[in-house]
């Protein structure tokens, strides 16, 4: 584990463990994301997706100086885009030569860029990374801890960015910004009205919940979305199609 991390769990996250949780959900696949507190070195992760290559797909983590070379070493054990975790970190500059670069070549690989990061600061990153022409996956509903406040400019462009065609958000971990049930609800509400539809919202467990660990688990985080999405149709909308679509499996109905 990396020195300067935020978390150090005292257990193992296997990948049979988290398979039994999809099996036991009937979902056919699963995208695995790198944590934070192993830094950039994938090789956990890796492992696991060469283990399970029709099931698995990944989402690495990068330093913004890694080489094509390393990139398609990663594409070809089912990574398929790389992750910001900006929890707890000063914001760099991500319109800067360096990290442009590197979107652009996602972009080229058709590659996502993943950031968690709180709803005030999604509008001084988002747009530099859209830019470079690469899908951005939006944790967590955005992580707005006080609700989104149409009233504040960041929570407006936010709003606005959910329309863009390559912005992707993830109905997951409510319970990360202190979203209880209805909370939740308000929230779809507001996302589903500003992204038009349901045609770019994902799904994820955040399985094993660091840092939550004894207040959640999978089965109540599916438990939820089942409930936030009571429609059949749209609920295999946004657990079959849309990362069927975005993680490149392909539709099983």
């Amino acid at each position: 584990m990396v020195a300067n991390r935020r978390y150090s769990p005292d257990y193992d996250a296997l990948v049979d463990a988290y398979l039994a949780h999809l099996d036991r959900h009937g979902l056919a696949h699963g995208v695995l994301i790198q944590p934070s507190f192993l830094g950039t070195d994938n090789s956990f992760m890796l492992d696991a997706l060469r283990r399970y290559p029709q099931r698995l797909r990944g989402v690495a983590v990068v330093d913004a100086s890694i080489t094509d070379a390393q990139l398609d070493r990663l594409g070809d054990a089912g990574v398929v885009g790389i992750r910001l975790n900006l929890i707890g970190k000063n914001l760099q500059d991500y319109a800067g030569p360096e990290w442009t670069s590197l979107f652009k070549r996602l972009a080229e690989r058709k590659w996502q860029v993943e950031i968690q990061r709180g709803i005030d600061d999604l509008a001084l990153i988002v747009p530099a990374i859209l830019a470079c022409g690469v899908d951005v996956v939006i944790d967590h509903f955005g992580l707005p801890a006080e609700g989104i406040d149409t009233s504040k400019p960041n929570h407006q462009t936010f709003l606005h960015l959910l329309a863009e065609p390559k912005v992707w958000l993830k109905l997951s971990a409510a319970y990360r910004s202190g979203s209880d049930f209805t909370k939740a609800q308000t929230l779809l509400e507001q996302v589903r009205e500003a992204a038009g539809d349901l045609s770019h919202f994902l799904w994820g467990s955040d399985w094993p919940h660091t840092q939550f660990e004894d207040q959640t688990g999978y089965a109540d985080q599916f438990a939820f979305i089942e409930a936030l999405l009571p429609d059949a149709d749209e609920r295999a909308q946004v657990l079959l199609d849309n990362p069927s679509k975005l993680f490149g499996f392909l539709p099983s109905r």
